[in-house]
């Protein structure tokens, strides 16, 4: 079912928009639970690396389930899929019960206390994979779902869907808040909410007839498909997904290299493809793209944490008012997408970027750190949308592998690359600055830690407390300084963007302006003929399609 043949069910995009703000509703009740130390951490017994890990523990399954279920997405079906994730929510909300019944049991103390969190802690641990898994396959369904119900205007439609993850987490954030003391003395109630919209979802899209995909319905084959993404994808996807696995499991070096080879090599003899180099260029694109609209949210949240307590209000409020702008924007990206193209508007989001960035790495204010928050929301309101509208509208052939793809390599990218990059970008303007303008107290307070990229030296919290009052107080503010200063750093990302989006708008004016591909009823390749909007669709020959990247040896 595709738009040229059958009208789009509303009904069926609601629904897979349900199931988004379900995702978000997991991600910030357990965030909320996580990061409030009269909750989980009390209960559970939970230091700052415990915390984080268990944090993690929900987020990594998210990328490799995404990954996965879009190479067997179009046998198993739709369906499946989606109640293979309500069935993940369902089980995370038994084991979460179990642990909060497993640590309030009555008389516990001591040993037998500690026994008791550690069994609690390991059942959240296995129900957060688990809800990872799951909020990864809502997302392995309802992309192509959208993409192929609205097959003649995807950059618009998934916006428009993934309005439902920052609407998720303004409804979700504002529910918590609004629970107030009763979800801290007893935090099931903010996993019964995940139960709503998850419910929600599963009874609408339970008893409607899933469409069949743009690639199987045009008669485009499996091996076609993994052709787009190619070797060169794979091996990209390969090591991001090996190489989290291998930290999570703490698996041998030469065991992840060995599983990355394999996995390669099998993908490789079968579809016998390096990948069209477009699809390649965006993956590459993609890794600073999620790097500036994901790995900054922690550093962003913790400049605006502390005037935000003083000026007594919840540092939550923070993540609503962003989450609004960028769900309210997401809404009306037809006009926006149709005015500067979706290159055009991922270029224009990429400047805002750097100049939001730049700007929050210097204000001072609540007033002009929201003016600078507010710059940066609206700039990476539309980058991961429509970056998989690109691959959705110039990669038809490649359905749910090219789109889910080019998803969980951003996400993996974020915590095993941007994430901890930034890190090391903020750690070394405090190095600098504490040398600076603390000669000696330093190397007092250093510690040396090891990422992806090497060793480096971290301030140790503990030794920074251990200094004179006075010192810490000045300590504390260099540091607080030169980490959001370092943010001014890291404009080198969505910079890098602009580049790369000024090179593919000035590729596609040869080839008469941009517009969007779209599948034949043989699986010939057609687009109109004169930018998105305009013109009719035409056949595209072979000797264009390999000119323009969208085909190739094996297409």
């Amino acid at each position: 079912m595709n738009e040229s043949s059958q009208k789009p069910s509303l009904l069926m995009f609601w629904g897979c928009f349900i199931a988004l703000i379900t995702t978000a509703f997991a991600f910030i009740t357990r965030a909320f639970m996580i990061n409030n130390a009269a909750m989980w951490p009390r209960d559970f017994g939970l230091d700052k690396v415990q915390a984080q890990e268990l944090f993690g523990a929900g987020i990594w399954p998210f990328a490799i389930s995404i990954i996965l279920f879009s190479l067997v997405i179009d046998k198993i079906g739709y369906r499946f899929a989606m109640l293979f994730s309500f069935v993940c929510y369902a089980v995370y909300a038994a084991l979460a019960l179990l642990a909060y019944s497993t640590v309030k049991a009555e008389g516990l103390s001591g040993q037998g206390l500690l026994d008791a969190q550690a069994s609690g802690l390991r059942l959240l641990t296995i129900g957060s994979i688990i809800l990872g898994l799951g909020n990864g396959t809502v997302e392995a369904f309802i992309n192509p779902v959208v993409a192929t119900m609205f097959s003649r205007n995807k950059t618009q439609w998934l916006n428009i869907l993934h309005a439902g993850w920052p609407g998720g987490l303004v409804l979700g954030g504002l529910i918590t808040l609004g629970l107030g003391s009763a979800a801290t003395d007893d935090w099931r109630l903010l996993i019964y909410i995940i139960a709503i919209p998850a419910v929600v979802y599963v009874l609408i899209l339970i008893r409607l007839e899933f469409p069949v995909s743009e690639r199987v319905s045009s008669g485009a084959t499996y091996k076609e498909m993994l052709g787009e993404f190619g070797v060169i994808g794979a091996a990209i996807a390969s090591f991001l997904v090996f190489r989290e696995l291998g930290n999570v499991f703490q698996m041998p070096t030469w065991l992840v290299w060995t599983l990355i080879i394999a996995s390669v090599a099998a993908y490789g003899a079968y579809c016998q493809s390096l990948g069209r180099p477009m699809m390649i260029f965006l993956c590459l694109i993609m890794m600073p793209l999620a790097t500036t609209e994901l790995g900054t949210d922690s550093a962003i949240t913790g400049i605006m944490e502390e005037p935000m307590v003083a000026a007594g209000f919840n540092p939550l409020w923070v993540l609503i008012y962003t989450s609004a702008i960028m769900m309210v924007l997401r809404f009306f990206a037809g006009p926006v997408v149709g005015l500067l193209t979706p290159l055009g508007l991922l270029a224009v989001c990429a400047a805002l970027a750097v100049g939001g960035l730049y700007w929050l790495s210097m204000v001072e204010t609540l007033t002009t750190i929201f003016l600078a928050a507010t710059l940066y929301g609206v700039a990476k309101t539309y980058f991961w949308p429509t970056m998989l509208g690109v691959v959705a509208e110039q990669f038809p052939k490649g359905g749910a592998v090219t789109l889910n793809a080019i998803a969980g390599i951003g996400m993996l990218t974020v915590g095993i690359i941007g994430g901890p990059l930034i890190g090391k970008m903020q750690e070394d303007s405090a190095r600098v600055a504490v040398t600076k303008q603390m000669p000696g107290v330093y190397e007092q307070v250093q510690k040396e830690s090891e990422y992806f990229l090497g060793k480096y030296t971290a301030v140790d919290d503990d030794k920074l407390k251990a200094l004179a009052a006075e010192q810490v107080e000045q300590a504390g503010g260099v540091i607080k300084s030169a980490k959001q200063g370092a943010l001014a750093k890291v404009v080198v990302f969505p910079l890098f963007m602009l580049v790369c989006y000024l090179i593919l708008i000035a590729y596609f004016k040869t080839q008469g302006g941009y517009s969007a591909v779209h599948l034949g009823a043989a699986g010939d390749l057609t687009h109109p003929s004169h930018g998105e909007g305009g013109g009719v669709d035409r056949d595209v020959t072979a000797d264009e399609a390999i000119a323009d990247g969208m085909v190739g040896p094996s297409g």
